[in-house]
């Protein structure tokens, strides 16, 4: 590789770590002169990266989205975590965006470095993402709920509930969420005069509408825990005990850290103790461990899974 190369890539590297960098600044990183630093830049520009300058005193340079897609420059754990993605991609929920990522990933496959591909194998071999069901968001959908909320306007849209019934919606858009492998949007709506929360596989894409009327971000609760809120539902928060027939070895590898704690009770039993909105969901968890489990704690608990049983009995033809 040519000096002048090597430079362009350091260059460019440098301009997409940070959204700003004097002249002076770069001319310093790449041992050059602040001339050559002028050059180097209309050379990216011909190469099709729209780098931006501001002149006069305290003047630098900036990285700016084109009308096409140049080449990107990646170090390798940036490389890595783009690669593991596109894997995983699959099952976001996202429509149509496992064909997309399949021939992104190949793409990226053929210039990777044969070093990182062992790395990449993996993690994406040891990792995956299981969809939900069939509910699918158009890329459109989310991409342009998250341009909406970053630049502060106002959104309309339809939108239909979970019994059909749709609804013209007029927003301010806040954050969007991934849970449970469903995208939802967090929204102000302004024609209820509170916060909501909207699942983006039900808002029609063809009815999606950005406005150019701005708004002023209002007090907001926290996104992640108002969507889980609204999600799960909303009513008081319990804590659960329950006794495992299990080492704390074996339920710590398939309980997340921060959905529970596994204390050892004997070499053949643990005490999980967890925390949950929604007693169905926890009472359905619990009965997928392939080995006696006992409630201590709290009797809604038990009641929610004697209800359970009863239903599945019923449906198993059981008296």
């Amino acid at each position: 590789m040519t000096d002048t190369a090597a430079r362009l890539l350091r260059l460019l590297g440098l301009l997409q770590a940070r959204p700003y960098w004097s002249g002076a600044e770069l001319a310093r990183r790449l041992e050059v002169t602040d001339r050559t630093v002028r050059r180097d830049i209309d050379r990216l520009r011909g190469l099709g990266y729209p780098v931006e300058s501001a002149h006069g005193r305290g003047g630098g340079y900036r990285l700016a989205s084109g009308s096409a897609m140049p080449p990107l420059v990646f170090d390798d754990a940036s490389a890595v975590a783009v690669a593991v993605g596109l894997r995983l991609a699959a099952g976001t929920g996202i429509d149509g965006l496992g064909e997309d990522s399949l021939r992104a990933l190949t793409v990226f496959d053929q210039v990777m470095p044969a070093r990182l591909r062992p790395v990449v194998s993996a993690l994406s071999g040891s990792t995956s993402v299981l969809p939900r069901g069939p509910e699918t968001v158009r890329p459109e959908v989310l991409l342009g709920f998250a341009r909406g909320a970053r630049a502060k306007v106002r959104m309309r849209f339809a939108y239909q509930d979970r019994t059909g019934a749709e609804t013209e919606r007029d927003v301010e858009p806040c954050h969007v969420v991934s849970l449970h492998q469903r995208w939802y949007l967090m929204a102000f709506d302004t024609g209820r005069g509170d916060w909501r929360t909207f699942r983006l596989d039900r808002v029609s894409a063809d009815s999606l509408y950005t406005t150019t009327f701005g708004f002023t971000p209002r007090p907001v609760p926290d996104p992640d825990e108002y969507i889980r809120k609204s999600v799960t539902g909303g009513g008081d928060e319990v804590v659960a005990r329950v006794r495992v027939g299990l080492p704390g070895g074996a339920v710590r590898r398939v309980v997340p850290s921060h959905a529970g704690t596994v204390d050892d009770d004997g070499p053949q039993r643990c005490l999980l103790t967890t925390h949950t909105r929604d007693l169905p969901w926890l009472a359905f968890q619990l009965s997928a461990f392939a080995a006696p489990v006992e409630v201590l704690e709290p009797e809604s608990l038990r009641e929610t899974m004697r209800t359970m049983a009863a239903r599945l009995s019923a449906a198993a033809g059981v008296g």
